[in-house]
């Protein structure tokens, strides 16, 4: 949930804005620097989509060996990053069991931003970086997601009640996202994974 500088008046989805790739560049730069344990830094979510309506929120994953043993949290909370608290922004399902993460709000008065920190190699890290691709390899559908989450901003009273409307699509989404990974040969990045390694 958003801390309270954050709140606003409900969901806005924005048209793409060309701007939001060159921020995020810079925050990787900027993340990557200031993260000692961190693999990666990928931009992720509808701003990371070329084409994509959005709402003018940054989502950036920071890529480490394991989140439980990183010293992430330390270096984020240097820069003025704050912990979300809720347990699904700590922990998230995927192929049968829970995954350990952590999120990050901007610093207060920063830039409307989400961190997101996932393990190397986690089903969960696979499955933001294949929402991306999948929009990025697909116009039409880039379109067709973009028209429903400015349907859905329009009648949704607050962010949760946004989510849970594009929920059931997104499900959907997903369905063809996985289709279109075995059609395609899609594979995420291994991050430095070796072969056989135990996430």
């Amino acid at each position: 949930m958003p801390f309270e500088d954050e709140l606003g008046d409900g969901v806005t989805v924005h048209p793409y804005r060309p701007s939001w790739a060159t921020e995020a560049a810079d925050l990787a730069t900027t993340l990557s620097r200031a993260v000692r344990s961190a693999v990666a830094v990928e931009h992720i979510g509808s701003t990371a989509v070329a084409g994509m309506s959005a709402k003018d929120v940054l989502d950036m994953m920071v890529v480490v060996p394991d989140p439980t043993a990183s010293d992430v949290e330390h270096d984020l909370t240097w820069l003025g990053y704050r912990r979300r608290p809720e347990p699904w922004n700590n922990s998230e399902p995927a192929a049968g069991r829970h995954w350990p993460k952590m999120t990050f709000a901007p610093p207060v008065g920063g830039r409307a931003q989400n961190i997101h920190v996932r393990a190397v190699g986690s089903p969960t890290l696979r499955l933001a970086l294949l929402f991306r691709d999948h929009l990025r390899a697909s116009p039409q559908r880039t379109a067709w997601w973009s028209e429903l989450k400015t349907a859905a901003a329009a009648v949704a009273p607050d962010l949760a009640a946004y989510g849970r409307l594009k929920y059931p699509a997104w499900c959907l989404l997903m369905e063809l996202a996985e289709t279109w990974a075995r059609d395609t040969g899609w594979r995420p990045p291994d991050h430095g994974l070796l072969a056989g390694d135990d996430v």
